[in-house]
C-alpha cells in the first residue's frame, strides 16, 4: 500500500468522527439562523413609536384582544425619583447611584475586579508543569457586582418605566474606570517559590449614566396606570444604544452568516461522511475477498492442493507447493497457483516473477 493510500485509509477511519462534528456544527448554525430570522422578523414588524404615543398603542391592542404589543422606543435615561404621582418633581435625583472614582451619576453600576495569578514557582521551587514554567500562564479570577436603581426613559414630558426583572440581555454599559493595581511583593513571592502568587488586581467600572439616550425593544403594558416596558426573551436585544435600523442591519448580517455557515458545514460533513463510508465499504469488500481466497477450494480445483507426485516444473514458482494454474497477461507465463497469483496482483508494482513485465490480468488454465 502506498503512502497516499495509507494516509487516505487513516483519514477514512477518522473522517466519520470529523464528519459528525461538522454535522453538529451545521445543525447548531441552522438553529441560530432560525432564531435570528424569527427575531429579525419580530423587530421589523415592531413599530418604532414615541413614548407619548404608547398609551394609544397599548389601548388599541387591548381593545383588539391581541395581547401586549411589541414596540421599539427611544428615550433618555433618568432615575424614577424625578417623577412622583404621575408628574415631574424637583429633579434632586437623590436615589441616583454615584461612582466614587469618577463622580459620575448612573442608574446601573457594574464593578468587576479581576485578580490575576501566576503559577510559576520560581528559582527555589521549580515546577514540573512545563506549561506554567515556560509560558508563565496567568489565571484570572473575577468577581462582579451589579447595583441598579429604578429608572425610566423619558422623551419630552412623557416617560415609561423600565422593568429589568427576568432579563438576561446585555446592558448598554460604558466603561468609565479602568485601573490595574500591581502587587509590590510579586518578585519576593516568586523568588521564594510560592506555588501561586497574585500579579495584580484589575479594577473596572461600567455604568449606565444619567442622560444616556438608548433604545428599548420589548413588550409594553400598564403598571399602575404608567406605561412599562419589559424584555422579550426571544429577542437578542432589550436595552441598546443602537437604533431600530441598526438592529435590523446587524441581525440581517448575522442571519446571512448563520445561513452560509450552516450550508458550508453541512456540505463539508456530507463530503467527509460520504468519503469515509465509501472508503470503509471498499476496505470491507477487499477484506471479504481476501477471506474468500484464503478458504480451501472444492470440486474441480481440489487438485490445486499439495501434490507429492507432481514434477518440479509444474509447481508454483513462488510457494513450490501447489500446481501452476494461472497465467499472466500479456506475457503469458504460467508460473503461479491461484493464491500466489492473487498476491502478485495485489502488490504495488504487479510484475511477472519470470520476465518482470507489468501484469494486466491473470487467466485460469485448465488441463485438457
Amino acid at each position: 500500500m502506498s503512502s497516499a493510500d495509507q494516509f487516505f485509509s487513516i483519514y477514512a477511519l477518522d473522517g466519520a468522527l470529523f464528519g459528525v462534528v461538522l454535522a453538529c456544527g451545521a445543525v447548531r448554525a441552522f438553529q441560530k439562523f432560525r432564531s435570528d430570522s424569527a427575531a429579525l422578523l419580530k423587530i421589523q414588524k415592531a413599530p418604532s413609536i414615541h413614548i407619548g404615543d404608547l398609551r394609544s398603542v397599548i389601548n388599541s391592542e387591548q381593545s383588539e384582544s391581541s395581547g401586549e404589543p411589541l414596540v421599539v422606543v427611544r428615550g433618555t435615561v433618568d432615575v424614577k425619583s424625578v417623577v412622583e404621582g404621575g408628574s415631574w418633581k424637583s429633579p434632586t435625583r437623590s436615589d441616583a447611584l454615584l461612582l466614587e472614582e469618577t463622580g459620575d451619576k448612573a442608574v446601573i453600576i457594574q464593578s468587576m475586579q479581576t485578580c490575576i495569578y501566576c503559577e510559576w514557582k520560581g528559582f527555589f521551587g521549580w515546577t514540573c508543569d512545563l506549561r506554567a514554567l515556560l509560558g508563565k500562564s496567568l489565571n484570572k479570577r473575577e468577581s462582579t457586582s451589579l447595583k441598579m436603581a429604578p429608572f425610566i426613559l423619558f422623551e419630552g414630558d412623557q416617560w415609561l418605566n423600565v422593568n429589568l426583572v427576568g432579563s438576561r440581555h446585555p446592558l448598554p454599559l460604558t466603561t468609565v474606570y479602568h485601573q490595574f493595581h500591581s502587587n509590590t511583593y510579586t518578585f519576593f513571592q516568586a523568588l521564594f517559590g510560592l506555588n501561586e502568587f497574585p500579579v495584580g488586581l484589575l479594577d473596572e467600572k461600567k455604568i449606565l449614566p444619567l442622560g444616556e439616550e438608548i433604545s428599548a425593544v420589548g413588550i409594553c403594558s400598564f403598571n399602575d396606570g404608567v406605561p412599562e416596558i419589559k424584555s422579550c426573551n426571544e429577542l437578542p436585544y432589550f436595552l441598546s444604544e443602537k437604533t431600530k435600523d441598526r438592529m435590523v442591519l446587524d441581525l440581517a448580517a448575522s442571519t446571512k452568516i448563520r445561513l452560509w455557515s450552516g450550508i458550508v458545514l453541512g456540505l463539508m460533513s456530507i463530503g467527509v461522511l460520504g468519503y469515509a463510508a465509501v472508503r470503509n465499504w471498499n476496505k470491507w469488500k477487499e477484506w471479504r475477498r481476501r477471506r474468500q481466497l484464503q478458504q480451501p477450494r472444492d470440486g474441480a480445483e481440489e487438485d490445486d492442493g499439495v501434490t507429492d507426485d507432481a514434477p518440479l516444473y509444474e509447481l508454483c514458482v513462488i510457494c513450490w507447493v501447489k500446481r501452476r494454474r494461472y497465467a499472466f497477461t500479456p506475457c503469458g507465463h504460467l508460473v503461479c497457483c491461484e493464491q500466489c497469483a492473487a498476491r502478485v496482483k495485489e502488490t504495488e508494482k504487479a510484475t511477472c516473477p519470470v520476465c518482470i513485465q507489468q501484469i494486466q490480468s491473470s487467466v485460469r488454465i485448465h488441463d485438457s
